[in-house]
């Protein structure tokens, strides 16, 4: 299997990090993102090679993992101006030629996702593209009161469970997708809308450890959560 990893963005919301490197190659705990991403991507053996949709300061990137890392190829895709996320997988399905099977990826998200499993609900669905999903998680404490209006309970920060969000996680079949994805825009805008009114993607929702490092706030919850990971980890 082939995977995508959409590096292009600039990652404004955590400078001074990214003044000098893409979001990807910001350190969680002293290890990159994208090399978080990439040992996620080890423990499915059927991950054979890499492929950075990139652009800004892309050569970080390559300078880090060059033509290979832990057995995984690794090759980029440069964008000279952004395409968006659909034009990017467009652009390194084309350029790559790829026909089967492809792991998509939002270049700033960290998870425990267990691939297998995943992999076994696009393949049971036949679907042309499945996609993690997460519980909504309230940014704010919410507050229960009752008919009386006198407060009751709170609750910091809570998880919705019939509420879910994008979880920047797809399995895609590369050769039926190719023509639905525009030339430069996004595939949660342009593509996937217009697969669900045809059925054509079937969720996959996980209950387990998920951040997106999209600010400093996450950075740091990202580093916490990590290191207890570790921490229980035999």
């Amino acid at each position: 299997m082939k995977a995508i990893i959409l590096a292009g963005g600039k990652g404004l919301r955590l400078r001074p990090l990214t003044d000098d490197k893409p979001k990807p190659m910001v350190p969680v705990n002293g290890k990159p993102i994208a090399q978080l991403q990439m040992e996620w991507l080890r423990k499915y053996g059927s991950v054979d090679q890499v492929v950075f949709a990139c652009g800004y300061k892309w050569e970080r990137l390559k300078e880090r993992f060059g033509s290979s890392f832990e057995g995984l190829a690794i090759d980029y895709s440069v964008e000279e101006s952004p395409l968006g996320t659909g034009g990017a997988i467009k652009g390194v399905i084309e350029k790559h030629g790829f026909k089967d099977d492809v792991l998509v990826m939002n270049g700033d998200v960290l998870t425990d996702l267990s691939l297998a499993r995943m992999v076994d609900t696009y393949r049971t669905s036949q679907a042309m593209a499945t996609m993690m999903l997460v519980p909504y998680r309230s940014p704010y404490g919410v507050v229960h009161i009752d008919k009386l209006k006198m407060v009751r309970k709170f609750d910091e920060k809570p998880e919705f469970p019939d509420l879910w969000i994008n979880g920047g996680i797809y399995l895609l079949d590369a050769k039926q997708i190719l023509g639905r994805l525009p030339d430069r825009g996004d595939v949660e805008r342009e593509t996937f809308p217009k697969l669900v009114t045809y059925g054509e993607i079937s969720a996959h929702p996980h209950y387990g450890l998920w951040r997106v490092v999209d600010s400093m706030k996450d950075l740091r919850a990202a580093e916490e959560e990590f290191a207890t990971l570790e921490a229980k980890a035999p």
